[in-house]
């Protein structure tokens, strides 16, 4: 069987992971406001797996605490006509817009909350322009758990009817998403509760790797070539790495992925840290995609480190190349991505020239395109 230990992904300094301490201490102390997380602690898990695993038998809360919802198992598409489209036959997407709120954060939320019930914590806080807070809500409903939401004012409504729907306390933050993040670790300081906000909370990463062992199972127990992932925070691509990772350690996958951060030109903090070689000074993003854009990536050292670590890329794309990917993808796949999602797409598309065509990709697709209708009637006219 599987256990975890958990660390600093810094340090390697090894930690009790609790509520109360998130962050590896010593790293911490050195934190500036400017920067992205420092001390961002990670799971390891040592161990056999059982021979008919599934994605809950790497992940360190016991299955019983999972809330009655049913998260992740999304299909990986063999879309047709892109595959001819693009040349490229072994083309695959991951469809994350099928998991309950429509997007891939109900992984991180559904670990999370499987968490907060085993320790017999009732309350969630989190920070999020809007998947993460919406998922948060709507994963908590299921689990019977309180969640208190600051989201940006600028959020896409339907995002904010969502969490309402589900029954969220819901914080509208007259700023960026570094702003509702900053009142949202000052309420759980103030107030109490089990804060999810993305890297701060390592389960936010380590719910997240689930992707990348649902795609190695679809592919027939094989790694991909590629992975193309849209980035903002880091924590998805973070995710996606770990997942990666633990099938090379517990030698069930030979090797760990090319994956490819995409990011919006309007927010793309990874991409220019992974050409310098560390984090510069923050720039405002600015961007159609709401869900990546981000002035400080809380998860970008450990991001950062992966690409560092695996040879992997990163690549940025306009709004723009967004929306056209929107309507490329939802025109000739009948897959209807939000924009941050899109931007998977339009990465690849970006990349494909620099790619040997008998690759084996898969594009992640993170959330579903109804969740901002008004970025997507930039795309289409609309009589």
């Amino acid at each position: 069987m599987i256990s975890f230990s958990c660390a600093c992904s810094l340090c390697g300094r090894e930690y009790e992971f609790s509520p109360e301490r998130m962050l590896c201490d010593d790293c911490a102390s050195r934190q500036t406001s400017d920067q992205p997380l420092m001390g961002v602690l990670e799971f390891r898990p040592e161990g056999v797996l059982p021979r008919d695993w599934e994605s809950l038998d790497l992940l360190p809360v016991e299955r019983e605490y999972f809330p009655p919802v049913p998260v992740g198992q999304t299909p990986l598409w063999e879309p047709e006509i892109l595959r001819r489209k693009t040349g490229f036959p072994k083309l695959f997407l991951k469809d994350d817009s099928r998991n309950p709120t429509g997007s891939l954060k109900d992984r991180a939320s559904y670990l999370v909350a499987a968490y907060a019930r085993r320790e017999g914590i009732e309350r969630i806080v989190v920070a999020s322009t809007g998947n993460a807070g919406s998922s948060m809500a709507g994963i908590g409903a299921a689990a019977g758990l309180s969640v208190k939401l600051f989201l940006p004012a600028s959020a896409p409504p339907a995002k904010l009817v969502q969490s309402l729907q589900y029954g969220a306390d819901l914080v509208r933050v007259d700023g960026t998403y570094d702003l509702a993040y900053d009142r949202s670790m000052a309420c759980v300081a103030g107030e109490g509760g089990l804060s999810r906000n993305t890297a701060h909370n390592p389960l936010t990463i380590e719910g997240k790797k689930t992707v990348s062992l649902e795609i190695f199972r679809q592919l027939g127990s094989r790694v991909p070539d590629y992975v193309f992932v849209p980035t903002g925070d880091g924590v998805i691509l973070s995710g996606v790495y770990r997942g990666f990772e633990d099938l090379f350690s517990l030698g069930l996958a030979e090797r760990v992925p090319c994956c490819v951060a995409v990011q919006a030109e309007g927010s793309a903090a990874i991409s220019r840290a992974l050409d310098a070689g560390s984090f510069g000074t923050p720039v405002a993003s600015s961007t159609i995609a709401d869900s990546i854009s981000v002035d400080v990536p809380r998860g970008g050292l450990f991001a950062l480190g992966r690409l560092q670590r695996h040879g992997g890329k990163a690549v940025i794309v306009s709004d723009r190349e967004i929306l056209a990917a929107q309507w490329d993808l939802s025109s000739r796949s009948g897959l209807f991505a939000e924009p941050a999602a899109a931007a998977a797409w339009a990465g690849f598309v970006k990349m494909k020239d620099e790619i040997d065509p008998g690759a084996t990709v898969a594009v992640l697709i993170t959330g579903n395109g109804l969740k901002d209708i008004d970025s997507a009637r930039k795309g289409v006219n609309l009589a």
